[in-house]
Formats: structure tokens, sequence, C-alpha cells
């Protein structure tokens, strides 16, 4: 049996239009930002010797992901999508959210929810020191799409297209002094390293996620920039204020096993 870490990553078909729907070969969206929450928490587990449960379990974290909750989910860090417009599943065992948006959301449908903020992907350089990334050129400026929007980024050599394997698109940011995203997770990425980060707006993306990170970093007054040009000329964000001891704390050790309980 295992833990199921929810994450959204549809197969989409290989070629445009109607002819690619009638096709039965799909590959996977494969978007960086959705691929965060199983590798991190794979990784916690590991570290801390936790073994798969006796039943299975579902764990919703990494993403804007809290429309696919099922009653009984436990929550660690999920933020609403103001798009998913629809009730939320309940009951729920939430240990964190993403910031006090989603808290106030449960919050209105008789949820409780501990005042624990925080995307868990800020961890990642906990786990992934920048020392465990091959070193290359730099960049003074790196541009990550919502990957809706990649389309409308041409062929800008700044850009990092946010599909594919998780660790060339986190070492590609790494190797950036600024960065300026419309992808939410290239934002908390950047962020994770220290790295200055502005948000510039997507053109498919509701700002209610965004809004609802920045809050849970102390970021209330946040800006996004409507060019990429005007993002460099403001600088990144002040730093997240958050309480990363306080996140992981949080972390739902007990669905799992640990190797203590199942050598009694």
């Amino acid at each position: 049996m295992t833990v199921d870490v929810v994450h959204w990553n549809p197969r989409r078909p290989l070629i445009p239009g109607l002819l690619g729907y009638a096709l039965p070969v799909r590959r996977p969206v494969d978007n960086f930002g959705d691929l965060l929450g199983p590798l991190l928490v794979e990784r916690i587990a590991a570290d801390e010797g936790l073994e798969e449960p006796a039943e299975p379990r579902r764990l919703l974290t990494v993403g804007s992901i809290l429309h696919f909750a099922k009653p009984g989910d436990t929550v660690w860090g999920t933020g609403i999508n103001p798009k998913a417009d629809r009730p939320l599943a309940t009951p729920l065992d939430v240990r964190a959210v993403r910031g006090p948006v989603t808290q106030e959301a449960l919050e209105r449908q008789g949820i409780a929810v501990p005042a624990i903020y925080g995307d868990p992907a800020l961890l990642w350089s906990r786990f992934w020191p920048a020392e465990t990334y091959p070193t290359g050129s730099r960049q003074p400026i790196g541009m990550v799409p919502n990957f809706h929007d990649a389309a409308s980024y041409g062929d800008d050599a700044r850009v990092i297209l946010p599909r594919g394997q998780v660790h060339d698109i986190v070492s590609r940011i790494l190797r950036c002094d600024f960065i300026v995203a419309s992808s939410l997770h290239g934002i908390v990425i950047a962020e994770s390293y220290g790295i200055p980060a502005r948000l510039v707006p997507s053109g498919t993306e509701p700002p209610g996620k965004y809004d609802d990170y920045y809050r849970g970093t102390g970021r209330p007054d946040w800006r996004s920039a409507p060019t990429v040009e005007a993002a460099v000329e403001l600088g990144g964000e002040p730093a997240p204020v958050w309480d990363g001891d306080a996140l992981l704390a949080a972390f739902p050790r007990d669905l799992w096993r640990s190797r203590t309980d199942s050598d009694s």
C-alpha cells in the first residue's frame, strides 16, 4: 500500500487540434511546479526512515489542487485554485495551507485549519542545497512562464520553459541572478534559494493563488510588474517571511510507519 501524493499531470495529445485528440498517443504535461510535491514528499519520507502504511492514504501538498481532495484526505501546504469553482470535500485533515486565502476558503466550509502557512516547495533548498546542482554559465535574468503562457514568450534565450525534468529546471533557475515569472513555482523555487524574483501576470491564471502565496509569506502588499522590463526595474519582492521549521514539523509523518514501528 502507498501514500498517494495527489498532483496534476494529465496526458495530452502530441499533435494539436482534432487530429491529435483522435490519435491514442499522449504524453504527460510534466509542468515542473506540479511535480515538486511527489519528489519532496519522497525525499522527506526517505530521509526520516518512513515506510509505506498498511492501508492506502492520500496526501495533497504542492500546488493549487485542493479541488482534487476527497473526504478524509490529508492536506499539507496545498492551495485553492480560484478557477475551480466547486465545493471542497469534507472532512479534511489539514496540517498546513499555502496561505490565508486558502485558510479562509476552508474555514467557510467548517474545516479546521491551523495557522501554519507556506508552499512546501519553499523547503526545496533544505533538501537539495544549491551545491548539489551542477554549476554553469550564469545569466542576469531568467524568465519562467506559466506553462499556459510559454508560447507568448517566443524564443527569448532567457526563457526557462517550465515543462521537463524538475532538477534540470531548478538548476537553470539557480544560475540566474534574478527571476521574472508568471509561473508561481518559478517564484517559489527562486525564493527558496534567496534569488530575488518578481511576478508578471499570467495570461491564464487568476491572481488569487499568487495572493495566497505572498500573503502566506508576510507580503500582503506584493506587486506584479506589467512587463519583464518593469519587473527588472522594480527588482525582487522583499524576501519571504515564514516559519520553515513549523511547516516541516507539520509534515504528516503519521501517514507512514516508521522503520522502528515495522520492526517491532
